[in-house]
């Protein structure tokens, strides 16, 4: 009797591992507003609200070292025209597979949950004021450089301390209406992270953005007042940056002091695969886990870059790397169509300045406004999810349908690997425009 009842639980077993689709669950994504489009892991899916059967091994460990199990981590994004992109981390992991005879049977990830929601922010709420950056020129007149005492007591306050669920790290204010850039690998996974200021106030910050590719996200917090402006950092671009020159570097390091500061000169400046793609400063100023996020300054008060990664080597000190604000500026050129500016009219401020105190040496650049009139068209693209640039300006994902103002409009559609789709259209008050855009692909 033992026997037949071992060989029924053995059967049962047997069932599970082969005949997965029998056990399925079903994993749920649903938006606010509805209509988005679903990737997982960059593979466009379907839309909100959005189902799809997986194995039960998928949501919980498997019985048997036969069942099916989830082999790779999972990220979805969620994107509609209109509105900041979302990235979630739908599992956690990786976790290993002991069997009752205590072998290793490898990795496996499980989903969080069966349902994922998320609430979509309309590009034109997250990004609003304006941000300041300064292209280097010769002929512009640089400010003069600042003690070290001075430099920090300035740009201090516009750096924050930011903390998700299990990770934490550093990020900068970018606007005085509550913008602050960080790294996308502290972002990544989190809905919202804590976001401490230095003079000790807390705010929620909601992730905006994570760029799928530049290790970098963006974090908007409300002021808690009608009035409050939050003090912002002015950025300068890779072009000003020069081996041997000082800097400073302001962050939380782990298990140290918050809002502290360590100094170094740039060491290198330029392309290191190695450490990813986009433009690289290497310094031996000390970044630790934790500084991840915080700027990069130089002696003027300047964010030349973002702090991201240290070098960890045996028999290696003294290597850190930080994110070019070349790069930072690329990622709000999307939300902020003026952010790069021409070298005749860049100009520089004053550390942690607010928009109402910019001085004459200073320039803001802010989203523009629409005027009355709307049309509507609708961008399809072979492959699907290509970005959208509507005059310059980032408009999320395809497929999309964009209301936009009457008049002269240029679409731009990107995609890793492919060359731009670019167009000029009218778009008439009130009419209906359909593009259909095959982007090619560059060999």
């Amino acid at each position: 009797m033992a026997f037949r009842s071992g060989f029924a639980l053995f059967a049962a077993l047997l069932l599970e591992a082969w005949a997965p689709g029998a056990r399925a669950d079903k994993l749920q994504i649903t938006s606010t507003p509805p209509g988005a489009t679903v990737e997982l892991d960059g593979v466009s899916a379907g839309t909100t609200p959005f189902e799809k059967d997986f194995p039960g091994g998928y949501f919980h460990k498997t019985k048997t070292s036969l069942g099916a199990r989830l082999e790779h981590a999972m990220v979805a994004r969620i994107s509609l025209a209109g509105y900041a992109t979302k990235e979630l981390t739908l599992t956690e992991g990786p976790m290993n597979w002991i069997s009752l005879n205590g072998r290793n049977r490898g990795e496996y990830w499980l989903f969080k949950s069966d349902h994922f929601h998320v609430d979509l922010k309309l590009v034109s709420e997250a990004f609003t004021g304006g941000i300041a950056a300064r292209v280097s020129d010769s002929n512009v007149e640089l400010r003069p450089e600042l003690s070290r005492e001075e430099l920090v007591r300035q740009s201090k306050p516009a750096v924050v301390y930011l903390k998700g669920i299990d990770k934490s790290g550093s990020g900068f204010f970018v606007t005085s209406t509550g913008l602050i850039v960080t790294n996308a690998h502290l972002a990544r996974g989190e809905e919202s992270l804590l976001t401490l200021l230095s003079s000790g106030q807390q705010l929620e910050g909601k992730v905006v953005h994570i760029d799928p590719e530049l290790d970098i996200a963006l974090v908007k917090v409300d002021s808690p007042t009608e009035n409050m402006e939050f003090p912002h950092l002015v950025l300068t671009d890779s072009a000003g940056v020069h081996q041997g020159e000082n800097v400073l570097a302001i962050g939380n390091p782990g298990d140290a002091m918050l809002f502290s500061v360590t100094k170094g000169i740039v060491s290198a400046v330029g392309k290191f695969p190695n450490a990813g793609p986009g433009t690289w400063i290497q310094t031996d100023a000390p970044i630790n886990p934790g500084n991840s996020g915080g700027p990069l300054l130089n002696s003027r008060g300047e964010v030349i870059g973002i702090n991201t990664q240290k070098l960890v080597k045996k028999n290696v000190s003294g290597i850190g790397f930080a994110l070019s604000s070349s790069d930072v500026l690329e990622v709000l050129h999307r939300f902020y169509p003026d952010s790069v500016l021409s070298s005749a009219t860049s100009r520089s401020q004053t550390p942690a300045d607010s928009d109402s105190n910019l001085g004459a040496n200073d320039v803001t650049t802010a989203a523009a406004s629409t005027p009355e009139g709307f049309g509507t068209i609708v961008v399809i693209s072979d492959p699907e999810s290509a970005e959208i640039f509507v005059d310059e300006k980032f408009h999320g994902n395809t497929p999309a349908t964009l209301r936009l103002p009457a008049g002269s409009h240029e679409v731009v559609l990107k995609f890793p690997h492919h060359a731009d789709w670019k167009r000029t259209l009218e778009v008439l008050r009130g009419n209906k425009v359909n593009l259909r855009a095959t982007l090619e692909t560059i060999r």
